[in-house]
């Protein structure tokens, strides 16, 4: 009797090439995919499929089934406590007896997908900032709203001052590093003594940040707040919370606002973070003092730097003039913000 071929698993390119082409998906065209650093996303007529790439990244590794599954679900979860049923569930993609693949039905689980219901995207916060109508300040208040309700729910653990503080000093670490190392692509933009300024002025900023975790106001929230992940319809909703560290969602609300403001400014918005800023102040979270809030916001647009330019680290970055000219109006907002702190 002939030995039974044994069939072989099948990589990423065929999980890419399988979803790509339309097939679990008759009634629609082929979807289109978008891919990132992390994963790979197909969006059809009504449905979003997020595939999370068997890759490891600095903070997750992602590299075997069972972390995946675990991370997929950790993101459903978190998710829906902002998006609600947006998030509509996880999906196993299977190898089947034959040796094809399909979404559910019998054989193999060999991934999974995170299902979503798409979102419009002119009601995305960044659409409406490049391509209009303008986001009005009604809409920005209701999302106000939204996250405030959201970060009165949460509660601040014990030492979440500390392990805020130590992650952001973490994270400045590596942006110096990187930056340090991706200066042939940063040119004049690029200053060491504004780097040295900024950790120094972190590291006084300690105390301050310790006693907003003493006094409550360090908390869990989404994370990676960007105009590219709020979406202003009725209400208005956050997504793509992060979900591999919890430590990066552990965060001052007024430092989260200030990210999604500095997203804004860069966008032509100038307006947006203050007026969110003043909202969670009048709601009970009460504003760091102008120090604290320039190293946060100075603290940010340095990460935000170190992400552009590592883009250009790939073998094929995506859009490659992009990514330097962002990294250097974040380096330069930096400069802006450091400078009356000596």
């Amino acid at each position: 009797m002939a030995p039974i071929p044994r069939i072989r698993p099948p990589g990423l390119a065929d999980k890419r090439a399988f979803l790509e082409s339309g097939a679990p998906w008759p009634d629609d065209p082929p979807p289109r995919c978008i891919e990132t650093h992390a994963s790979l996303v197909f969006l059809t007529t009504t449905r979003v499929f997020k595939l999370k790439k068997p890759c490891r990244l600095p903070h997750a590794d992602m590299r075997s089934l069972a972390a995946r599954a675990r991370l997929c679900a950790e993101e459903l979860r978190l998710n829906r406590a902002m998006a609600g049923e947006v998030y509509r569930g996880l999906v196993a993609l299977v190898q089947t007896p034959e040796g094809g693949l399909a979404l559910g039905g019998p054989g193999r689980i060999v991934d999974w997908l995170v299902e979503m219901a798409r979102l419009p995207a002119s009601a995305m916060l960044d659409c409406r900032l490049i391509q209009g109508p303008p986001p009005t300040a009604p809409e920005i208040t209701d999302f106000g709203r939204v996250m405030i309700t959201f970060y009165r729910r949460q509660i601040a653990p014990p030492g979440a001052g500390q392990t805020y503080f130590t992650r952001l000093a973490r994270e400045m670490a590596t942006d110096l590093a990187h930056l340090h190392q991706m200066r042939a692509h940063l040119g004049g933009a690029l200053c060491d003594s504004m780097l040295a300024r900024a950790r120094d002025a972190l590291a006084r900023a300690r105390p301050l940040i310790l006693a907003r975790g003493a006094a409550g106001l360090v908390i869990e929230g989404h994370g990676d707040l960007r105009a590219e992940h709020v979406c202003l319809i009725r209400p208005p909703l956050a997504f793509d919370r992060v979900e591999f560290d919890h430590d990066f969602r552990l965060i001052d609300p007024h430092d989260e606002m200030l990210g999604l403001g500095l997203d804004c400014r860069l966008l032509g918005a100038d307006w947006i973070g203050p007026a969110l800023s003043a909202q969670l102040d009048g709601a009970g979270f009460p504003a760091p003092c102008p120090e604290l809030a320039q190293v946060y916001a100075a603290t940010r647009c340095l990460t935000q730097a170190r992400l552009a330019i590592d883009h250009l680290r790939d073998p094929n970055p995506r859009t490659p003039r992009k990514w330097a000219p962002r990294a250097q109006r974040f380096l330069a907002m930096a400069t802006a913000l450091l400078a009356p702190l000596g």
